[in-house]
This record gives structure tokens, sequence and C-alpha cells, in this order.
């Protein structure tokens, strides 16, 4: 059997349908096979969420991720006090409890006690507060435990992986906000991740244009020509297989997309809207770029459905599935680079003592 990985949950909204799709996941009894997992929240909660929807799933409760179980769901109390339940509603007080818990997960992955993260949906007003003053989730992630490093938002379902230029941006920003550096910047990212994370030795990237028809040469737009296209040649330069910039709606319709290993679009709709019609249920979000690895699922908190027990945890499953994969994959590349060859020859020009050294009786 394989390294079982400490998996952190965060609960996420308390109100939403983040404990169903946890309780869902690991109804499921192979899941442990895989993973140990560690819920960042309330068992309190837990509890009320389990008898609202009849989960027949166990869990028990530890002091840290430490103490955690094998073979059980495990839940760490971040909430000194009790937690109202008010499911379908968005309120300050879930969004306390779901910053407590992220804030918890944080701390112990810094401190060694879980290998990769897993969050649930947040509700991003409600979690806003002066220790949360972030756009969401992977933006708090990148300045709490990127070490300096740029976090890239990826997208991902069984059709395609889909990353972003711009993510969380009102639509009337989003062009004043591209550059050739921010594109180059993603792009690079991007290209390592899909080695690094995903096994993919030389991945062919596509890079998505802003105006319709790619502006048409300029005619209705200047982005693709002073932007885009620049910012492509120069990644292709160092040697990145990327290509485009191609109408968004022309790619996708046609079926351009599956000749590519990834897509940047350059903001969040543009690019999460062909995916999600694609495959809605089993997406992932994944924070590419950063020294941890964390996923969700690609879904919201889902109010409307929330305690009713019809939520899919099909989205839960296969983020955490994901995180697992990507942890491995990166182990087993850095296994790979760990004792690099030295080098088994020299120049001829520039090592001629050596050469003497090696053949003393040649003048």
């Amino acid at each position: 059997m394989s390294e079982r990985i400490v998996v952190g949950i965060t609960q996420g909204d308390v109100n939403g349908i983040g404990y169903e799709v946890i309780l869902k996941t690991f109804e499921d009894p192979t899941m442990f096979e895989f993973c140990t997992p560690v819920v960042y929240g309330s068992p309190k909660v837990m509890t009320y969420h389990r008898k609202a929807i009849d989960s027949p799933t166990n869990f028990n409760v530890v002091d840290s991720a430490s103490d955690a179980q094998q073979d059980r769901l495990n839940v760490v109390n971040c909430n000194k006090e009790d937690v109202k339940v008010d499911f379908g509603l968005p309120t300050e007080e879930s969004g306390h409890a779901a910053f407590l818990a992220l804030e918890r997960a944080v701390k112990e992955y810094r401190e060694g006690k879980i290998d990769v993260l897993v969050t649930a949906p947040i509700n991003k007003k409600t979690i806003h507060s002066d220790s949360f003053n972030f756009p969401g989730h992977t933006e708090y992630i990148e300045a709490k435990l990127g070490d300096g490093n740029k976090a890239l938002m990826i997208l991902m379902n069984s059709s395609m992986r889909v990353a972003l230029a711009t993510v969380h941006e009102p639509i009337s920003k989003v062009a004043s906000l591209l550059s050739r550096d921010l594109i180059k910047e993603k792009l690079r990212i991007l290209h390592k991740s899909l080695k690094q994370d995903f096994g993919i030795e030389i991945p062919r990237i596509a890079v998505l244009a802003l105006n319709p028809h790619a502006s048409d040469d300029g005619l209705i737009g200047k982005e693709e020509n002073e932007i885009i296209k620049p910012a492509i040649d120069e990644v292709v330069a160092d040697k990145i297989q990327c290509f485009g910039p191609f109408p968004a709606d022309g790619f996708f319709g046609s079926g351009e997309y599956r000749k590519f290993d990834a897509v940047l679009a350059m903001y969040h709709d543009q690019g999460l809207i062909p995916l999600k019609a694609l495959d809605m249920e089993c997406g992932v979000n994944y924070t590419a770029g950063l020294p941890v690895v964390r996923t969700s699922p690609d879904h919201g908190t889902a109010y409307d459905i929330a305690g009713q027990g019809v939520a899919s945890e099909a989205s839960m499953r296969e983020a955490i599935f994901t995180a697992i994969d990507i942890y491995r994959s990166r182990q087993t590349e850095k296994a790979i680079h760990a004792n690099p060859l030295g080098k088994l020859y020299f120049d001829r020009r520039d090592d001629s003592d050596k050469l003497k050294h090696l053949n003393p009786d040649k003048e």
C-alpha cells in the first residue's frame, strides 16, 4: 500500500454544503486507503450536518492533526464557542467560523502536521474581515504559504485544464490589468506546474485572446497585438510550447482545446464557463505555483440545497484525489533530481591542463 498522505480539509461555510460533501466522500471506506483526513472545523457542527443528511460517516475528535487516526475521519475543533448553523443563510458567524478553520489549517501545515490542503467552499463576503482582507482562498494562501512565490489558479476536469491570467476582478478592469509581464509570468508558472505537478514533459499551452475574433488584427482592440502576442513570442523563445492567441468562442466550440495540455484564459468567466458547461460535477480548483499543494471543489456554498442531503460529493472527492496525485508527483520529481550526475565531460578548449593531467605522457 502506498504511503497515506495526511489531507487537511477546512470546513468552509457551515451554512452551505461543505460538511455534507465531506461526510459523503468518506462514506466510502476505500478513501482511507489513500489518505488520513483531518477536518478543521467543529465536531458539534459536523454532528449537526451528519444528522440533517442522515450520514453513516463516523468521526474522531483530535486536538491536532498529529493525533489523527488512520481509517477514520478526524476533526480538529477550531471554534472555542458554539457555532449556530442556519442552512442556506450567509451570516457573519459562519464567515468567522470558516476563517478560524482556515487559519488553523494553515498553521498546522506550516508545522508539518498535514501534507496537503483541501478547502471547502466559503462565502467571500461573510469571511471578509480585518483578518481576511483577500478576494478569496487563493490570495490568502499565497500570502500565508507562498514564500514569495506567485499563485496561479487552475481549474480542471476530465476535459481540460484552464488557468486564469486575472481571477476575481471586475470585467471592467480586466483590460487595464493585462500586461506582457503578467502573461509571461502566468505562462511560466503554468508550464512549470504542468511538468512538476502533472508529469507532462513537454506541455502544450493555448492562450486565449481578450477581444472577439482575437481583435481581427487590431480592428476590435489592441491587446492581442500589443500585449498577448508579444508575450507569447517571448516565452516561445524560452522553449515553452505556447500557441495563440485564439478567439475563445471558436477555440472551445470547435474542440480545439483537446489538442492542448492547458489553456490560459484572460479572465474568470472566459475560461470557466466552457469548463463548467462541459463537466460541472467533477471540477477541481488547484492553486499552482506555491510550495503548498492546495485544491478545492469547483463549486460554491450552494445555499439553495444546504442541509437537504442532495449535494454531490464528486467534486470534493476529485479535489482530494488531485491533491494526493500532485503531492506524489512532486515527491517523485524531487527524488529524481535529488542526486544529479556531475559533469561527465570537459571542453578541450577550456580544460587543457586537465587533459595533460589525464595524459601525462602526451605533450
